[in-house]
């Protein structure tokens, strides 16, 4: 498994950056002055520094306003709803991300090929009528971005999310439902994040 690639991928974000021109020295954009007598630029070092600044408020803001959303989710809703919201933004997670949507166009119809294109960023097993998933051995920590820097109460209710995500997964590339449990995750004190997809039953229950 590709553990560089996977993270990239899972992580789904970017890192600011400043554009500065090669031609231009820090020392001279400190000391160079627009045609017309205008006021000197102000250096690379400040512009970057002002993005920094702006990109830290945007998450701090961001982390608090997911801690107040979580806290709020759990003094006002059951936990069976909770999981459903969780589940649904799994679901949106697999639209909005090319790869995984590339995984269940590269095994329709076919576990075997299913399974080969979960390799190129899971570890995938089967045993008798289930499918094991598997994040690594033992990752580095919590793949979700959103979770990184949270303490939601409901420690592990989280990895419903990825686990809705398998099953969106599976279910696009082989037509049908399956229930997926959630073996061991991090966030739930395993050392790795470990799913399970029983081929025998849809979520409905039937054969």
């Amino acid at each position: 498994m590709n553990r560089t690639l996977f993270l990239q991928r899972m992580a789904g974000i970017g890192c600011c950056a400043a554009f500065v021109s090669a031609s231009v020295t820090e020392t001279a954009a400190e000391t160079t002055v627009p045609s017309g007598g205008a006021a000197p630029l102000p250096p690379a070092s400040a512009l970057l520094s002002d993005e920094l600044a702006l990109a830290r408020q945007e998450r701090d803001f961001v982390q608090n306003w997911l801690t107040d959303l979580f806290n709020t989710m759990e003094n006002l809703l059951d936990e069976a709803t909770r999981i459903r919201l969780l589940e649904g933004c799994g679901r949106g997670c697999y639209n909005r991300h090319a790869f995984k949507k590339e995984i269940s166009e590269a095994g329709k119809g076919n576990l075997e090929k299913l399974m080969e294109a979960y390799r190129r960023n899971f570890e995938i097993w089967q045993e008798a009528d289930e499918v094991h998933i598997r994040f690594g051995k033992k990752p580095p920590g919590c793949y979700c971005p959103v979770m990184r820097n949270q303490n939601y109460p409901s420690y592990g209710l989280h990895c419903n999310c990825t686990k809705a995500t398998h099953q969106a997964i599976f279910e696009q590339a082989l037509g049908r439902s399956f229930p997926v449990k959630i073996l061991e995750t991090v966030r739930r004190g395993g050392q790795t994040c470990h799913f399970v997809v029983d081929l025998k039953y849809s979520a409905s229950g039937n054969g």
